[in-house]
């Protein structure tokens, strides 16, 4: 499966941006404003949204690696497509808080 890091070093600017925009929806504990982004949350939810188009969205009848990779691709255009817009959250923090996992 596609980590934050390989895609952000394999994408064109544009998805580096939609990977920085996530990032950023995960502080570090400190809260502080300007901070560097908790990366390891942010990776650990990227992967979780992976999963749960894997699991809700992907044809069953696709091969393996064909599910995983639709489910990265689809997981990275929700990144672009939430990117330009201000103030929205990422659906694993709202999925987490939600069923306080």
């Amino acid at each position: 499966m596609i980590s934050l890091h390989d895609a952000y070093n394999q994408g064109p600017e544009a998805v580096r941006e939609a990977i920085r925009a996530f990032g950023a929806l995960h502080p570090l504990a400190s809260g502080t404003s300007g901070t560097e982004p908790d990366w390891a949350t942010a990776e650990r939810h990227f992967t979780h949204l992976i999963e749960v188009i894997m699991r809700e969205a992907i044809p069953a009848q696709d091969d393996a690696k064909a599910i995983v990779r639709r489910a990265e691709n689809e997981a990275l255009q929700l990144l672009l497509a939430l990117a330009p817009v201000g103030g929205y959250r990422c659906p694993i923090c709202v999925m987490h808080r939600r069923f306080d996992l």
